[in-house]
């Protein structure tokens, strides 16, 4: 066996301050100096420390260590292979672009078809990270964009080995597929700044292209793609194109076959189909796309997809980690009194010597048991929002109804001139808002009973 050490990518980024004019390069030779001085880094985590290196401190505003495919949570100098990766985020928000209007004044004129968002963008720095997912889905769509591009860097035959460059994420609403997409999008941007100077996400409103007369929907979806490659002209940049619920346009052929879907929807097909694969020999483009009905979705389009991955409702594991983050979000601004949260690993080592009723025994002093008695707790919140099968994005609405219903009203204290207090000085004590939050799965269960009577 050999003894050589296993070395591992470590991705390390670096984002500058809106008015920094250094050189993207020589920032990046700084931040590989400064990075290797460290003899061990944990994985993933905030570099700090560079604040006194001047040159860094005049344009850098955040050093970001990144997710590895290593499993272990630090690493030594000698085992990392280090990228940084250097950008500028713009503060611009999306605005719409294209039209589906021919030109000729007519009413289709006003209709956008599309909105284009300069990236990496400033307004979506921390989504990547907010979004939880049970495996590995997020490493495993970056992995699928590097593979593409080594294999067009290599020139491989298109004839012998195909790709598409086309993702379809698919799963029950709330799950946070449009935000992946968004989130894969600015990450790309940033990952990929060595190569291109600026990306740009395309998010295409599907209903747009549909037309009221009769035969016009093919070539507005043909326009809308003529527009695509015009953007796509420009090697120097990596462009995104998002389809959200893209069953909208590729309702499935056969229903238009056979005659009980409008002819025109079949045009919309055929012409979506035949632009794809126009693009599939672009290195800078990919075509994102999202449904929570993916057997409505023609299969000729989710054979042309590379990655067809479905994103289910969050396990438990997952919701500790959603509830963890929020929680510590609102402690961070100090509407919730401080308190350290742990994180699941060990929150699944308390869980596996806990006693009966750990979870109950709230009033502690000791530190470590106030940890313990906080992660079984909110392990028993996250098994009660998985019965209930709480979406992402209902879960992180808990701490607003728990505030906005509970807390407020001091109904989830034993004084309720504590609450008063408490809110007054925007420090809360974490048992209300738990209390609170259980209270509202308690309310949403009860909610749904009535919607299925």
């Amino acid at each position: 066996m050999s003894n050589e050490l296993l070395r591992w990518p470590v991705h390390v980024e670096v984002r500058l301050k809106s008015r920094a004019s250094a050189r993207f390069d020589t920032i990046r030779k700084f931040v590989q100096t400064f990075v290797i001085s460290h003899d061990r880094l944990g994985i993933p985590s905030v570099l700090e420390g560079w604040q006194d290196v001047p040159e860094l401190s005049a344009s850098v505003e955040h050093i970001n260590i990144c997710e590895s495919s290593c499993t272990k949570q630090s690493l030594s100098r000698e085992e990392m292979i280090l990228h940084v990766h250097v950008y500028q985020p713009s503060d611009g928000e999306s605005f719409e672009e294209f039209s589906t209007g021919s030109g000729n004044g007519g009413e289709d004129e006003d209709t956008m078809a599309a909105s284009v968002c300069e990236l990496p963008n400033r307004g979506w720095e921390g989504l990547w990270n907010s979004l939880i997912y049970a495996g590995d889905i997020k490493l495993k769509l970056l992995d699928y964009i590097h593979a593409t591009l080594l294999l067009s860097d290599a020139n491989v035959d298109f004839n012998l080995v195909s790709w598409n460059r086309v993702v379809l994420l698919h799963g029950p609403p709330g799950t946070g597929k449009t935000s992946l997409c968004r989130a894969l999008a600015q990450k790309l941007s940033i990952r990929l700044s060595h190569r291109y100077s600026h990306a740009r996400l395309l998010e295409i409103n599907s209903h747009s292209l549909f037309s009221k007369w009769f035969s016009e929907s093919g070539k507005l979806v043909q326009r809308l793609f003529n527009s695509i490659n015009e953007l796509i002209e420009e090697e120097d940049s990596f462009v995104i194109v998002l389809i959200d619920e893209v069953e909208s346009l590729t309702a499935a052929r056969a229903g238009a076959m056979a005659g009980t879907e409008p002819s025109d929807g079949l045009r919309v097909v055929n012409a979506l189909l035949t632009q794809l694969d126009k693009l599939k020999h672009r290195k800078n483009v990919l075509i994102m796309s999202t449904s929570n009905l993916v057997n409505a979705i023609d299969s000729a389009f989710v054979d042309r997809a590379d990655i067809v991955q479905f994103v289910d409702l969050p396990t438990r594991e997952a919701i500790y980690e959603i509830l963890r983050t929020c929680l510590c979000e609102v402690i961070s601004k100090g509407v919730v009194a401080p308190v350290k949260i742990p994180a699941l690993k060990q929150a699944q080592m308390y869980e596996v010597v806990a006693k009966a009723g750990d979870e109950d025994a709230c009033k502690t002093e000791d530190p470590h048991e106030k940890q313990k008695y906080l992660a079984l707790r909110i392990l028993k919140l996250a098994a009660q929002c998985r019965s209930q099968k709480m979406s992402g994005r209902a879960l992180r609405r808990l701490p607003v109804l728990a505030l906005a219903r509970y807390l407020g009203m001091g109904s989830t204290t034993p004084s309720p001139d504590t609450v008063t207090d408490e809110l007054a000085t925007g420090a809360a004590d974490i048992d209300i808002w738990l209390d609170g939050m259980s209270q509202v799965i308690q309310e949403r269960m009860k909610e749904r009973e009535h919607l299925q009577q």
